[in-house]
């Protein structure tokens, strides 16, 4: 753990030093210098050298790089100038020739280096100890021929490591680089530089030895360090993966459009790391282009620059600039779509007609709250029916929360409106169903009683554990929407699905089970107005209709658009809550505007059910006391139940007692020679009510 950390923090420290050399070198160094060393750079790489290596040896760039990798040979070449300059340069052929090689080539990064000793007052060259490395199978160092440099003569100007002091006292000389802040050298360091005879490319340290007095001799040591093994990396400077070969004063001179494409450094052993356009311009992510598949060689790019430059040609920002994708395309090779278009005028459609759907539910919640008190109303529970309406308009509104592209605050109103919507609206009606079925089964003389109040006692705890597992979902686990895409492969936005909704879909289908099981429990039951048949068959179009939309869903179209998505959730919204509220709500309101809310089904009073009996199960307000009117419609009721059956023990007395009276074919009483039990003749014909208006 101890070393892990240790190389963590020199690392960090790297890439602190490499970016604050990077900074200030590039806070002094002109554009227009780094362009120009680029062609030298260029022109040596290209082999096309021209008059460089017959007019002059050398050729200098103007632009530093960091000295501070070559800190071992600077520091010998200062202890040697100081052993130099304490023991004196005359005299001391042999002295020069150990230092030379001994201290100073032994370092593995220097080519050569040389000791002059001059005279102090004409500048002349006295004697010279020049070793240079020719590599370790041949020796190691070599002395080179003072020949070289002719004794006698001052030394010359040419060579880009020697400047006399005498010539810009106090000044530092234009060949030398300045030093990095805050350190103290005693000599300088040349710009790099390209050497003819060595055919590689240097940079020297060059310290100036003066002599112990005004007269006497004046020593000179210099140095050449091997740059050639350095890479010309053009891209941008990357403090995370520092790359120690790279010379940070070319990066970002890259030819690349930074906006449209990212530039990549290329090495290659077949290239020299001398060179310019060792990289590839790439497309970034959104853009394309269709030639070179996106990607196009540094060198050319840089010969598109300078015809651009020159106005010779447009190459540069036409063949070698990248054009932007499709609107949503992470990547792409053409200018083809990534996202699915949205039919917005059918989809508009869509929601005006869910909108209106849930205003008119609204408006009949008012509409049933004003003829609350009307019979076909009343025995159905106005509060239930209110709820449920309530539950329709919130799942009409699901239209409107998957209407615009889906986003997360769209995918949580989705999760609230589709399963709180189904909850109250299903709920509401299973407890209705559920009421009639345990009114419907019993078997004693009691009757049950389950008020309205009892059944929402029973109703809130179900809406409660909805509302908790909303809450809990949208709060630990927010919905979002994410990309899929449809058959053709074009992208678009769906809100996800999870084990949230997997838990709470099994839930909902045990629930829709239940229901249906509750609906054909009651399936012979008869209540008033036929309305616990008319709650089963909604209940079983909502069960048929939820299946049916996931086999669509998972099967039938697993990758349709979202204008299909939204064709199919207007569908099933359309299926299942305007059915719902078609077989609810129809027959009353259709009744209420013939003027027949106040009158009892005569099919089912034929049938012996009471007007007490109503789909609460004891009546049609238990709450309240009867008005007169009421009452005496059930007393009326009853009375002619008993003259119906006093008038049939009266026949069947009258058979019994009678032998010979034979009932005639097809006449009124011919069910009463039947092998089987005797029935009632009001349950073929009915009686008429003129005993009942005798009595």
């Amino acid at each position: 753990m101890g070393r892990r950390l240790l190389v963590t923090s020199r690392q960090l420290i790297m890439v602190v030093s490499i970016c604050s050399v990077l900074s200030v070198t590039n806070g002094l160094v002109k554009k227009e210098d780094i362009e120009s060393s680029l062609s030298i750079v260029h022109e040596v790489s290209s082999q096309s050298l021209g008059s460089l290596c017959v007019t002059e040896q050398f050729r200098s760039l103007t632009v530093p790089i960091d000295s501070l990798r070559f800190e071992s040979a600077r520091q010998k070449a200062d202890l040697a100038a100081t052993l130099l300059q304490d023991l004196g340069v005359a005299h001391h052929n042999g002295l020069q020739d150990a230092i030379s090689k001994n201290i100073l080539v032994s370092d593995s990064s220097v080519l050569s280096a040389r000791v002059l000793a001059m005279n102090a007052t004409t500048g002349t060259l006295i004697n010279c100890a020049w070793w240079q490395k020719q590599g370790m199978e041949m020796g190691g160092p070599k002395k080179v021929s003072d020949t070289i440099m002719e004794v006698g003569h001052r030394p010359s100007a040419d060579y880009p490591w020697y400047e006399d002091a005498d010539s810009s006292p106090g000044l530092r000389s234009p060949k030398f680089i300045e030093s990095p802040p805050n350190i103290s050298y005693r000599g300088w360091w040349t710009y790099p530089y390209y050497s003819c005879s060595a055919r590689r490319w240097l940079m020297s340290y060059s310290v100036p030895i003066p002599p112990p007095g005004r007269r006497g001799l004046k020593g000179f040591l210099s140095l050449d360090v091997d740059v050639s093994h350095l890479e010309v990396n053009q891209c941008e400077a990357r403090p995370d993966f520092p790359s120690p070969k790279s010379m940070f004063v070319f990066h970002g001179s890259h030819k690349c459009h930074n906006f449209t494409s990212e530039c990549i450094f290329k090495p290659s052993v077949h290239v020299p790391s001398w060179s310019r356009g060792r990289y590839q311009c790439h497309c970034r992510a959104g853009f394309y282009s269709p030639h070179h598949d996106g990607i196009f060689n540094g060198s050319l790019v840089e010969v598109a620059w300078e015809e651009h430059l020159e106005n010779s040609s447009n190459s540069w920002e036409t063949i070698y600039h990248c054009l932007e994708c499709a609107p949503g395309c992470h990547y792409c090779t053409d200018p083809s779509p990534c996202l699915a278009t949205y039919n917005w005028p059918i989809r508009i459609t869509f929601l005006s007609v869910s909108c209106w759907c849930a205003f008119s539910s609204l408006v009949l919640i008012i509409y049933v709250y004003h003829y609350r008190n009307v019979k076909v109303f009343k025995a159905a529970s106005p509060a239930f029916l209110c709820i449920t309406l309530l539950g329709c308009a919130t799942m009409y509104l699901e239209m409107a929360a998957i209407f615009p592209v889906l986003d997360k605050l769209s995918c949580v109103m989705t999760k609230w409106t589709r399963h709180l919507g189904f909850c109250v609206t299903y709920t509401a009606l299973l407890m209705k169903t559920w009421r009639v079925s345990l009114t419907y089964r019993v078997k004693s003389a009691h009757k049950v009683k389950l008020t309205d109040n009892q059944l929402l006692q029973w109703m809130v705890p179900i809406l409660l554990v909805m509302l908790i597992y909303l809450g809990t979902w949208s709060v630990s686990a927010t919905p979002t929407a994410e990309e899929i895409m449809d058959n053709n492969g074009l992208r678009f936005m769906q809100c996800i699905y999870n084990w949230w909704d997997h838990s709470l879909a099994i839930g909902e289908v045990f629930f829709l089970a239940w229901g249906v099981r509750v609906c054909y429990n009651v399936r012979h039951a008869e209540s008033m107005y036929n309305e616990a048949r008319l709650i089963s068959y909604a209940i079983y179009n909502i069960a048929l209709v939820n299946i049916m939309m996931i086999a669509f869903h998972l099967f039938i179209f697993p990758r349709a658009g979202p204008d299909i998505k939204y064709l199919l959730g207007f569908i099933r919204t359309q299926l299942s809550t305007t059915t719902t509220i078609a077989l609810v709500f129809g027959p009353k309101i259709y009744r209420v505007l013939h003027g027949q809310g106040d009158q009892w089904d005569d099919r089912v009073r034929s049938r012996g059910v009471t007007a007490s009996f109503s789909l609460n199960g004891i009546g049609v307000v238990p709450e309240q006391a009867l008005d007169p009117y009421q009452e005496n419609e059930e007393l009326k009721e009853e009375i002619q139940k008993l003259a119906a059956q006093i008038e049939f023990m009266k026949i069947v007395h009258m058979e019994m007692n009678n032998r010979h009276i034979k009932p005639k074919p097809g006449g009124y009483f011919t069910a009463l020679n039947a092998p089987i039990a005797v029935q009632s003749p009001l349950s073929k014909q009915g009686i008429t009510n003129k005993p009942t208006e005798e009595l």
